[in-house]
This record gives C-alpha cells, structure tokens and sequence, in this order.
C-alpha cells in the first residue's frame, strides 16, 4: 500500500459513496452475493496486538528450517532461493525427466506448501500450453525430487492461487479462477501422488473485479487460509477463510487503498514470527515495501524491504496474472542484422545484443513449451519457426502476428493477414512443429499499418491483439478464447498512432503480468506504452533513441 496515499484520520465513513461503487462492479465477489464491506484503511486498523500462533507451515521454506524464503524465476527462466544477505541467490531445480537440461521458461510457478504432512514442501509449475506438473522439494537437495503428478487442462484459468488450509483438514489447498471471474476450489487430498487435489466445485463468481489475488496462507491466527485481493485502480480487500469448503470464504472487506503503485503483490507467509502471514508489494523500480498483518485482516503500516527486485520475472505468491511468454523486441537494420533488447522487467531494456543474419520475419509469443518467444520467417513462400521448417504458400500474406493462445486450448497460435486484408487463424499444436489448417476469421484487416499482439491488455489472461489505422487511431481487438471468432469487435483505445513508423508488442515490460507496447517515432525515439490491464494503455514514456537505424520492430 503507498501510504503516503492515506491521510491520518481518513475512516470508512469517509469513502462509503467510493466502495458502493467498487462494490457495485463486484456484488457477486461470493456465491451467496454478499455486497463488499464497509471499508477501512490499514492506517486505521484498531486493535491489540497479534497472539503468537503456530498458524500455517510455511509454504516456501525448501530448506526445512522452519523460515519462509522469497522464491523467484529470474528473466532466464531459473528458480531461484533467497534467503536474504549476506547469502547470495542460489539456484534451486526440479530434476524433471520431462526437462533435463532445465530450459522451460514456466508460466507461473505456485507453492502450496506441505501437502501431505510429512514436512516437506512442494512445488507446482505451469507450462504456456496449461500443463500443471507437482515437485516434491526434498530436503536440502537443491534439485527437489522427481515429478509425482501432472495435469494437463489448466490453461482455462488465468490464475492459480495456493491460499493455505482452506478446509481445516490440514492439508493445504488450491483456489483458481477463470477469464469470466469464477473461482474453483480444490480440496487437497493429503497426497503427492495419484491426485493430489480433489474435483473441481465452484464457490464463488465476480472475481474479474481483481487483478491480484494473493494466497496469504494464515492471517488471522485460527489456523485457516486467507487471501487478499486487489482491483486494478487499487483497492485492497481481505477474505478470511472460515474452514467451510461449500463457502470457503467471508464476505470480503476493504483494508486499503492506493496499491496500485505496486507492479506484484507477493504472499511471503509468517517474516517477523508472529505466526500471521505477510504480504510484499514491488514497486516498478524493483523496490518492495513489507506489510506484516494483524490479526484481524488489517495490514501493520509498510516497513521498506529491499531494492533490485525486477529480477524477478515471476515471483512464487505473486498475485497477478502470469504474463505472456515474450519479453523482448528484435530489430533489423538495412543490412540484415538483427539485434535483440531484453526487458529489464521495470519498463526499460537492456542493451542490444546480438548481429546475426536476420531474414524478413517476425517475433512472435512462445509457440512451444519452453516459454521464450519464438522467431518467424518466410523464404521463397516457406514458413520457419525457430528455424524448422513448417510448410509451403506462406508468400501470400504481408503480415503474421503472434499474440499468443487466441483458440484457449493452450498452444500459441498465429494470425495471418493477405493482400486483400482477410485475416486467418493458424492454431499451433504446442510444440512449435506445425499449424492446423487455416480458419478465416476476419476482413478490411488491410486498412491497417500495423497489427501486433503479444499477451494480455484486458486483465482476463487472454491474448489480445491491437492495430493501428492509418489515420493513426489505435485499436484493440480482444481474444475471446475461442478458435471460430478469437477476437471481439475492435474498440478504440488511443488516437495519434500515426507518428510511428515501427510498432511492436513486447509482453509485459515493467513486471506487472500485463502487454506492453513500445513505438519508434520519425527521430527514432522509442516510447513505450504499459497495459492498465483493463483494456487501456498509460501515457507513453520515452526509453530509448537511436532506434531509426533500424528498418523493422517486431
């Protein structure tokens, strides 16, 4: 929570007419359609100081030594453990036959603790094509233990949340929620192998309303999980887990404002021994702030935590949607070259690497498993992809864009653009290897200068795709999740567009799970354009120059 944004003395009285109408958009956050509760500021909370309570195990703590650590996936695709300084980061594995050489690049990466009560944690990790795959975490083996289960399916959630016990039984629990805001509860078994969690039972709808939901584990010192929640203008709300897995929350409240200035919200469990899990909010710049909880849902006032945090590309707790598997651009210069720039994950980029051959092509969201954008080509009509070759006819079309998964089934697909402007749509078979068959999904694209896509600008997890029309006014189509019509109706969403002369998706720059946008106008300077995550963009920021050196963006 910024809590320069609280004013001392600010009680719920003050903003009701502010949370009716934040109620208003999530009057069916439960089942039961409870309306949002009178809200409260964490300056305001009231009340003694939290028991010492033996709460829940902690769900990070690989080592077995009883503390929480913060586990991270840095841009390269590698899980990381801190343990704070003076340790150094230290790399930890999951010694899965299915990856032995350790490349993929996971979609999220969600620690549901001690799942059968033998003491030691496990891991769960989520591939782009919806494979949820469980890692018992073995002691002080730095390489954890070989898979004991794996789910495919898990692609029709847009996030997987681990809150603690949310039953009572012990055994910790999953909550997952889909692009439409319904939220499914899975009861866990008390086993890693076999299955691990029971069926399915929807127990709550309207949770579209957040853009952060964030496992806390125990925060109120009885034993069960909770979870906070945020909306994308800010709002913080508390639910607290009453033990019952037909309603397995109450009726939620608001505990602060302000917390959109937070790029993640990351559940850290118990961090000053109090028994009550904690909350962490990263800042664009890499900087958290630390919210140790009460035992009453509220939040203690921010203490600062540690700077350099955009490391992290994806955070174990984090509460906001996992983002598109595409966190660079590629430029080509006259001569063929082409030079990568990574996203330093804060709204920057690094320095350009790179000077290869380049062939006329285009960068495109990971069409495999290993979560890394994958580059296009077509040579005398043949597509490549990554350079494997992929199938003739390709020379008919001037544009390919590859936004994602636009069909929900998982895979990373295509869309293809012709000379007339029709748009078709290639649906990809999750390894990179080959397209189905084409699907005519669209007209009058040819109206367009540029078409990209490349994630998530709605804030449902689905991939989007944006065009901008010659007269420069900019477009957003988006993705519906299905392969017959990918894309709803175009709705205007910025006007000006016309300046630049190179246009690119990015994924998400600046950490927050959500599509970006860079352009490069006529002196070459590169501005960038972050997702507000509700179908908007922000104001541009200029974050680079020099960029008319080169012919193309992708």
């Amino acid at each position: 929570m910024h809590l320069s944004a609280l004013k001392s003395g600010r009680t719920g009285r003050a903003y009701s007419k502010r949370a009716s109408r934040i109620a208003a958009c999530t009057a069916l956050v439960l089942s039961a359609g409870v309306l949002l509760a009178a809200p409260a500021s964490a300056d305001d909370a009231k009340g003694a100081e939290a028991p010492k309570a033996v709460g829940s195990t902690p769900r990070m703590d690989i080592t077995g030594d009883g503390e929480s650590d913060i586990l991270y996936q840095n841009r390269q695709g590698r899980l990381m453990q801190s343990v704070g300084a003076p340790v150094a980061d230290y790399p930890v594995g999951f010694n899965d036959p299915d990856d032995p050489d350790e490349q993929l690049v996971y979609k999220d990466i969600i620690a549901p603790g001690d799942l059968q009560g033998d003491g030691q944690v496990e891991l769960l990790t989520l591939t782009e094509s919806g494979t949820l795959t469980l890692h018992p975490m073995v002691g002080m083996d730095p390489t954890g233990g070989t898979p004991t289960w794996s789910g495919k399916g898990w692609q029709k959630y847009n996030k997987i949340v681990a809150p603690g016990d949310l039953t009572g039984d012990g055994h910790n629990d999953l909550i997952a929620r889909t692009p439409a805001g319904d939220l499914y509860l899975y009861v866990s078994t008390g086993r890693i192998d076999g299955e691990p969690f029971e069926p399915a039972v929807k127990v709550a709808s309207g949770w579209d309303a957040y853009d952060q939901i964030v496992g806390m584990n125990d925060s109120t010192a009885d034993g069960i999980g909770d979870v906070v929640t945020r909306t994308p203008d800010g709002y913080l709300y508390f639910h607290a887990g009453t033990g019952n897995p037909a309603k397995p929350f109450k009726a939620p409240f608001m505990i602060g404002y302000g917390f959109d200035t937070y790029n993640q919200l990351v559940g850290l469990d118990d961090i000053n021994g109090d028994g009550l899990g904690d909350l962490m909010g990263r800042k664009e710049n890499g900087d958290t702030y630390i919210y140790r909880a009460l035992s009453n849902g509220h939040l203690r006032m921010r203490i600062p935590g540690t700077f350099g945090w955009h490391k992290a590309a994806v955070f174990v707790g984090a509460g906001g949607n996992p983002g598109a598997a595409k966190r660079s651009i590629l430029g080509v210069n006259a001569k063929g070259d082409g030079y990568w720039y990574d996203s330093k994950n804060n709204g920057e980029l690094f320095s350009r690497v790179g000077r290869f051959p380049q062939p006329e092509g285009w960068l495109a969201a990971s069409l495999n498993d290993d979560g890394q954008a994958d580059n296009l080509w077509v040579d005398n009509g043949v597509l490549y992809i990554a350079g494997a070759r992929i199938g003739s006819g390709w020379g008919v079309y001037n544009n390919l864009i590859g936004p994602g998964d636009l069909s929900g089934d998982g895979a990373g697909d295509l869309l293809a653009r012709d000379a007339k402007g029709d748009l078709y749509l290639y649906q990809g078979n999750g390894k990179g290897t080959a397209l189905a068959a084409k699907i005519k999904v669209g007209y009058g694209y040819g109206s367009y200068r540029h078409i990209v896509g490349a994630g998530d600008l709605t804030g449902d997890g689905r991939a989007d795709v944006v065009g901008i029309a010659e007269d420069g006014t900019l477009y957003l189509y988006e993705g519906t999740g299905k392969a017959s019509a990918p894309l709803k109706a175009r709705v205007k969403i910025g006007y000006g567009f016309d300046i630049y002369n190179k246009f690119a998706a990015i994924g998400d720059l600046n950490g927050d799970g959500k599509a970006d946008l860079v352009g490069v106008n006529g002196y070459g300077d590169l501005y960038r354009y972050t997702s507000t995550g509700t179908g908007k963009i922000n104001k541009r920021v200029r974050i680079g120059y020099g960029f008319n050196t080169y012919k193309a963006l992708y």
